[in-house]
């Protein structure tokens, strides 16, 4: 047991790490020398200021504003890994530091690669108090390659060595752990915590860093009991561990995480009405962020970051200046203030990072074969038909990247790059069976055995060199259309014949064009403009590399993918009346936001691809930008956009690819209303289509 004074310092530092926001709003970088290391810390603050602090000789410290410049603030957040510096603060404007204060009469030329080839006083010599610790601004554009943790605020005092201990061996093997013996990391071993004077507060702490929401109080520790909400093999939604006594607070959340590559991560988006949109990270802390971690269900937040670190949403900005307890049931609860379009940018979209049960998810899944650990051929270890469990292959058959992407997340290995159907180049394990195909995932699933698949092996091509394979990488691309943009622009044009020859060759009108008078006539054709927006954290590119892309001399430009979107009128029942299709006639940077650059232009067989913070047009006006409707009779229908359908290139999010609209349609004139991203309808909103079943599908199967 753990008594007297050690017992306050263990309960001192769980509750000191969640409850005391400004002993911790700390960013550490280390140093590229690796001698010393450096931080911004302090409150308030964004992710790209505050006081400097040193880690030097073993020990955190500060720095001086004697004779400080703006050259030393270059110098340090280079170290920091941005840029330069845009400015720098004196007199302890983000709060006094503690402890050494390290530097002192700083004096730098603003080249130098590290503070020490500075002229200063010396280390630990300094006259000066806290009250003159230095704080720097630096440029929020970070410099390539410097490993960035994104962090505003961490909890650095937190005890991350804790656990707990089934009291029965029956439940030792079971994941997750929701109720035992408190055991905390002490010296070479566990102790335990002696339960005089425990309480709820204490319990609900050790619950929420071990990534449940809530939790109740006995002897022992019981943390509020997760259950798996799945149907059978076959499933076609995804299975979900879920709270049971908050499942239905949750499923009628205003709070989801978007754009993270791990589960319990992701940026912040609220619903207003029936529109989501993202929360400013002004004053953005662990309070707001552990409210946020706790709505969605899980524990406490580890991370929350600013800056638009897990990309940058669309849409409103509807919350600035959070500022919340801890203890509030929801992020609305929090006092805030509203937006205007002064305020804040999506740039400033926050985000968190929440702890999470530990499920040992990776345990039943490897990769063999790669040239790294991010790649290789997917192995699963399942049970066969005399009960004993043995690794076997996956089948590649219509293996795609939303497929890789829950493989790439049961490992823990962030987003999906690729996912391969093939994987003979990868022959280096002795296994060969395959146990699993027919793979069909939506890809928010938490494990590949989730996923839809068949219920007896069959793989159309046998052998090992065909099992599915992954690549995952840090960052990945995300792809968003501009549904207003679609509103704004429709109208329908009677095009003659004699201008479609080019657009016959490309297959842009329906079926019934084959049979028609050439040069005579015309066709109705039903026109919009599509604007793409990249807004991930990685380029959007081809698949294919230029050697494969197909020249089309019609219209004299290179396909670099046989279909980038699905254009698709549909009937009140979800069947489909009239579709087109858009091929990447070019995917380029036709504009870009305030500070990006283009990289991206098809003329003079250019790279195509659409860079992060910026967007491809395609104008009303092209060619085959289009559904051809001259055999569409007036009605209602539902008009439907999806991008990337076959999933050819991976992205961080596939649930917002696809924009559906009410449309009316007269025979002469035709309106869109309520046009809106995937799933991005509220409950009320949807009520108006859930009598369209599989409307997103038809395409996609």
């Amino acid at each position: 047991m753990l008594r007297g004074g050690l017992w306050d310092m263990v309960i001192a530092m769980l509750l000191w790490g969640v409850w005391l926001p400004s002993c911790l709003s700390q960013t550490t970088s280390p140093s590229q020398d690796g001698k010393i290391k450096f931080r911004l810390a302090g409150y308030p603050r964004k992710h790209n200021e505050g006081r400097v602090e040193v880690f030097y000789n073993g020990e955190w410290g500060t720095i001086c504003d004697d004779d400080f410049t703006l050259a030393n603030a270059h110098v340090l957040c280079r170290h920091l890994g941005f840029v330069e510096a845009l400015s720098w603060s004196h007199s302890a404007k983000y709060g006094p530091g503690t402890g050494k204060i390290w530097l002192d009469n700083v004096m730098c030329g603003g080249s130098e690669n590290s503070i020490e080839k500075c002229v200063s006083r010396g280390w630990g010599n300094s006259d000066c108090t806290h009250q003159e610790d230095a704080g720097v601004v630096c440029k929020d554009e970070r410099l390539p390659g410097f490993a960035d943790s994104n962090i505003i605020e961490v909890n650095e005092n937190r005890m991350e060595n804790i656990r707990l201990r089934p009291l029965s061996g029956a439940h030792a093997g079971r994941m997750p752990v929701t109720e035992g013996v408190i055991e905390v990391k002490f010296k070479e071993g566990w102790g335990h915590i002696c339960n005089t004077g425990w309480t709820t507060k204490n319990s609900r702490v050790v619950c929420g860093m071990m990534g449940f929401p809530s939790q109740r109080t006995t002897i022992f520790i019981k943390c509020l009991e997760l259950y798996r909400i799945s149907t059978t093999r076959s499933l076609k939604t995804p299975a979900l561990w879920l709270p049971v006594t908050m499942l239905l607070l949750i499923l009628q959340s205003q709070v989801r995480l978007k754009g993270g590559a791990k589960t319990g991560e992701g940026r912040v988006e609220v619903l207003k009405g029936s529109e989501w949109g993202t929360v400013c990270d002004d004053h953005w802390n662990l309070q707001s962020a552990s409210v946020v971690c706790r709505e969605v269900g899980f524990g406490t937040a580890k991370e929350a970051l600013t800056g638009a670190r897990m990309g940058q949403g669309m849409g409103p900005i509807y919350m600035n200046e959070v500022q919340c307890r801890g203890d509030e049931k929801s992020l609305w609860d929090c006092p805030h203030k509203s937006i205007t379009a002064e305020d804040c940018k999506h740039m400033e979209d926050a985000s968190v990072i929440c702890n999470i049960p530990y499920m040992g998810f990776e345990k039943s899944i490897r990769l063999t074969g790669g040239r790294t650990q991010l790649e290789g051929r997917v192995e699963l270890l399942l049970s066969t038909g005399s009960g004993v469990r043995d690794w076997g292959l996956v089948c590649g058959d219509g293996w795609t990247s939303r497929e890789a992407m829950v493989v790439c997340r049961q490992l823990g290995l962030g987003h999906a790059s690729s996912g391969l159907r093939e994987t003979w180049y990868w022959d280096s394990s002795n296994v060969t069976e395959m146990v699993l195909s027919g793979v069909k995932c939506k890809g928010n699933e938490m494990t590949l055995t989730d996923c839809q698949h068949h219920s007896v092996v069959s793989c159309k091509r046998a052998g090992a060199q065909f099992s599915a394979g992954i690549i995952c990488s840090d960052t990945a691309s995300d792809l968003v259309l501009n549904a207003p943009l679609v509103e704004q622009t429709v109208y329908i044009e009677d095009r003659p014949l004699h201008l479609l020859y080019c657009a016959a060759e490309e297959n842009c009108l329906a079926k019934s064009a084959a049979q028609a008078n050439w040069p005579y006539g015309h066709r109705r054709l039903l026109r919009f403009s599509s604007e793409i927006h990249n807004i991930g954290k990685a380029d959007f590119r081809p698949r294919l590399g230029r050697h494969s892309w197909v020249w089309h001399e019609c219209h004299r430009h290179y396909h670099s993918m046989d279909i980038f979107t699905y254009y698709d009128l549909l009937s009140l029942n979800g069947t489909k009346v009239a579709d087109g299709h858009k091929a990447s006639f070019c995917l380029e940077d036709t504009e870009c936001h305030e500070g990006v650059l283009k990289h991206y232009e098809c003329a003079n067989f250019g790279e195509q691809g659409i860079t992060v913070g910026c967007w491809d047009l395609y104008r009303h006006d092209i060619d085959c930008q289009w559904i051809d409707i001259t055999d569409v009779i007036p009605g209602n229908y539902i008009l439907q956009v999806i991008i990337n359908p076959n999933f050819e290139v991976a992205e961080s999010d596939f649930t917002n690819n696809a924009m559906r609209c009410n449309c009316k349609y007269d025979g002469n004139r035709v309106w869109l209303h309520k046009c809106h991203l995937g799933d991005s309808f509220s409950e009320e909103a949807e009520k108006e289509f859930e009598h369209y079943p599989g409307q997103l599908n038809n395409k996609i199967s």
